[in-house]
């Protein structure tokens, strides 16, 4: 078979829906549905719309003692107040497939427990919003009240997840070099620029919501379990996304409230969290306390490492992450071993935030290897270059492509590394003290089966279908860019859609999966509909491709010919209208990755950054950052650039601005709004450049990307506190770093 051409692939092209989103056009889980048709029917404007508000526990734990509606119920507009003690009973059947951690999940207005603080207790629907928010404030709920257990440091841990090879204790003990290391890591709120909302409609036994979510199908089957419906009586609809960055990974609590609420009113009902009930309503980043022994000979070379990890998790559900997975494999070391303990507490369930796991351990194991480089008298980079691993020690495995080598060379290079001096407080401009940092970042990025359809009409335009989400990354184009290389098609003339749980399904919109999994059905779709058509063409006498070898002829612009000979050939369009064809269609899939695995399979970057920490008053600020990325092929130069932006500016948060506070004698969250939770803006992002290392990763996957929305994060942290260092010749094992721990 002939290469396709390849021309949208690789352009730094603009977002086919940047226009929708910059004129108001683009529709939100919180914004009333449109009249449309699709390829699968109209969706009708909505008649009747009321609003929900969710009334929220006051105490931390304990038990509802009783409900007092009466005023709220009496206040013009308020149609229902919905709570434990009148609420209709929910199945709640297992949903294995779910996202939901391990545990039993909150299960709304079924039973009197509070189980942490904000948990809902009620929801008033009322025909305004302005009701139905005064309403929520005259419901009265009385508490039998407990001592709730919120911090981290005074809770009993659960059983560890461990991990061991070699013997840590003997390699530590034979260690030449020794370190002992305790880091804290603040609880983080993903914060996206829109809220989480819902409208929820029924149609006697149907149910259609509007959700704000990163799995269409996640949310789709959830909510099939929780009221025990058959699958093809829910459908799920989610064309835009606001920001995510894993806060939607799941089927929230409110989302289940706005359908009952529905079902209850007989209407059609809109909820919408506010931003402090975000800190609640949704999960975070959890904190985490990280001990670290680290041994080296005295040349740096590394020997063992025992790591013992408590994060926290809630009291019902037991969540897990993957912060194990750098220690085992990101460096060459014959002792290991890991224990990894979930601390349950009183408060909501964490969920995955960018880079999960594996940025709050690069915050760790780099600043780790920061002070060990010091401490031998090393270069930091030469450090890491001594520890290389030749393959995958956690597994043996082969790795499919590590470039970790070439991100150092070229980020020390485009950085001026060489600038660096070894020596903290050597640089100074004023009161100013300036350092330079780096780390390494790695992340296994995500391969989950997927399915995509792809339809060539015969006016030569084609549609391409899959449940999957955009959360910002430009799903809408990088899909549509792979749809049209592989159909020889201009992006013009190709339409992806995606956001309803009646496409062919998808994994979640996380993990940087997105593109390597439904990257790879859309191809195999689109491939099988250009191969139909060739076939076609081929195969018809009255074509000029009449004879030709299959695997001769290309498609560009909408035309197949003779690779080579351009003359000879026909426009899709003809080809179908001479057939009598008023399309073709296939339907693409990718099963995942083999198992078992036959490589290691990584992103990986090196982050580099400058600071200036004021000499007199400990404040920080990020002068410049730079991160260099082995990611596999690049689809969309533009939107790569981009995903490196955000995931610098939110490693700049993680680092010196975001904490959320907990008063642990009620459980309240204390900084619950962005007035209070401080996140980066303009004045505090510098210079960003982002580098992307020419190639492909084709073990992975048939279109040689690994991913790139999560690893942009990992290591921007740890660079950071290196660079404090440098700068300033204080260590700060803590996150965020404060002035306070400056002075």
């Amino acid at each position: 078979m002939s290469p396709q051409p390849q021309a949208a692939v690789g352009a730094p092209l603009s977002r086919v829906d940047g226009r929708l989103k910059v004129t108001g056009k683009a529709e939100y889980a919180a914004e009333l549905p449109h009249a449309r048709t699709t390829s699968r029917g109209t969706t009708p404007i909505m008649d009747g719309v009321v609003h929900a508000v969710i009334v929220d526990a006051s105490i931390g734990r304990g038990r509802i003692n009783s409900v007092d509606t009466g005023d709220a119920e009496k206040h013009p507009g308020v149609l229902r107040v919905i709570h434990h003690g009148n609420a209709p009973a929910l199945p709640y059947r297992d949903n294995p497939g779910s996202n939901n951690p391990p545990g039993r999940r909150l299960r709304v207005f079924q039973d009197d427990r509070v189980l942490f603080h904000g948990q809902p207790v009620a929801v008033v629907v009322a025909t305004t919003l302005e009701a139905a928010q005064h309403g929520a404030s005259l419901v009265k709920v009385r508490y039998d009240a407990e001592q709730p257990s919120t911090d981290l440091d005074e809770a009993e841990p659960g059983e560890p997840t461990t991990y061991a090879r070699g013997d840590a204790e003997a390699g530590l003990r034979s260690s030449a070099v020794r370190l002992d290391l305790t880091y804290r890591l603040a609880r983080n709120h993903h914060n996206p620029m829109e809220p989480h909302a819902t409208i929820a409609r029924w149609d006697g036994d149907e149910l259609t919501v509007w959700d704000k979510t990163q799995w269409v199908m996640g949310t789709h089957d959830e909510i099939a379990a929780v009221f025990d419906l058959p699958a093809d009586a829910v459908r799920v609809i989610n064309p835009f996304v606001g920001g995510g960055f894993g806060s939607g990974l799941r089927c929230w609590p409110h989302t289940i409230v706005a359908a009952l609420a529905a079902r209850v009113t007989r209407r059609p009902v809109k909820l919408v969290l506010t931003r402090k009930q975000m800190y609640f309503g949704t999960g975070f980043r959890p904190s985490y306390r990280y001990r670290l022994r680290l041994g080296s000979d005295r040349r740096g070379r590394l020997t063992a490492a025992a790591h013992e990890i408590d994060a926290e998790t809630s009291s019902y559900e037991t969540f897990f992450e993957a912060v194990m997975g750098a220690g085992q494999m990101l460096y060459s070391m014959p002792h290991v071993s890991q224990a990894y303990r979930r601390v349950p507490l009183d408060v909501n369930t964490p969920i995955w935030m960018r880079g999960p796991g594996f940025a709050s351990a690069s915050f760790v194991i780099e600043s780790a290897m920061d002070e060990l480089a010091n401490e031998l008298g090393v270069d930091p980079i030469e450090l890491r270059l001594r520890n290389e691993p030749s393959e995958d020690e956690s597994n043996n495995l082969p790795f499919s492509t590590r470039r970790l080598r070439e991100c150092y060379a070229v980020g020390a290079r485009e950085f001026g590394w060489h600038r660096r001096s070894s020596r903290p407080r050597a640089r100074r401009e004023g009161d100013w003290l300036i350092g330079l940092g780096m780390a390494a970042g790695v992340y296994d990025s995500g391969r989950f089966p997927a399915q995509a359809r792809a339809r060539l009409d015969a006016d030569g335009t084609a549609v391409v279908e899959a449940a999957t989400s955009d959360m910002g990354p430009g799903t809408y184009t990088s899909q549509t860019q792979v749809a049209a290389d592989a159909l020889g098609l201009t992006m013009s003339t190709v339409t992806f859609r995606l956001g309803d749980s009646r496409y062919p399904q998808t994994s979640p919109h996380g993990g940087s999966a997105t593109m390597a999994s439904v990257g790879s059905a859309v191809v195999d779709a689109c491939d099988q509909v250009r191969q139909e058509a060739i076939r076609l063409a081929v195969g018809d006498r009255r074509s000029p491709l009449y004879g030709v070898a299959a695997s001769d002829v290309v498609v560009r612009s909408g035309r197949l010919h003779v690779q080579g000979d351009p003359a000879r050939g026909e426009t899709y369009r003809s080809l179908l209208a001479r057939n009598d064809r008023p399309y073709l269609e296939a339907l693409g899939s990718y099963t995942g990755p083999s198992r078992p695995e036959r490589r290691s399979y990584f992103a990986y970057n090196a982050t580099f950054a400058e600071v200036a920490v004021d000499a007199n008053l400990g404040l920080v600020r990020v002068r410049r950052m730079l991160g260099v990325y082995d990611a596999g092929r690049i689809i969309s130069p533009k939107l790569a650039e981009s995903q490196a932006f955000g995931g610098i500016v939110g490693g700049i948060g993680t680092a010196l601005l975001e904490h959320t506070v907990t008063d642990h004698r009620d459980g309240r969250i204390v900084n619950a709004s962005l007035a209070d939770y401080l996140v980066p803006v303009n004045a505090d992002v510098p210079e960003v450049r982002a580098i992307y290392l020419d190639g492909e990763d084709n073990d992975g996957n048939a279109i040689g990307v690994k991913g790139l929305g999560e690893v942009v994060q990992v290591g921007v942290a740890p660079a950071i506190a290196n660079a404090v260092f440098n700068a300033t010749g204080r260590r700060v094992r803590q996150l965020p770093i404060t002035a306070e721990a400056l002075l």
